[in-house]
């Protein structure tokens, strides 16, 4: 049975779990408070990189900073978004 970490921790099993493999106190407190109904609905509604056109793609990598990208095939340039 978990440990009662308080009202500031939502889900005490997951706390203790994660602090286990070594996070921090917040990092684990952070992961544990976000609602799991809510978790997999964040992020953007981008399309997937394959749909984007290389110039749309080299100007993401323009903006983000990576070097090399005159260079680079269109998956090229996506692996490199997705790596950095």
């Amino acid at each position: 049975m978990a440990k009662d970490h308080g009202p500031q921790i939502k889900d005490d099993e997951l706390y203790e779990k994660l602090r286990k493999q070594g996070m921090s106190k917040e990092k684990a407190a952070r992961i544990a408070n976000t609602g799991r109904s809510k978790a997999g609905k964040r992020g953007g509604k981008s399309p997937a990189y394959e749909k984007w056109t290389k110039q749309e793609l080299y100007e993401k990598a323009k903006q983000i900073g990576i070097k090399g990208r005159s260079k680079m095939s269109k998956q090229e340039l996506i692996d490199s978004l997705r790596g950095h």
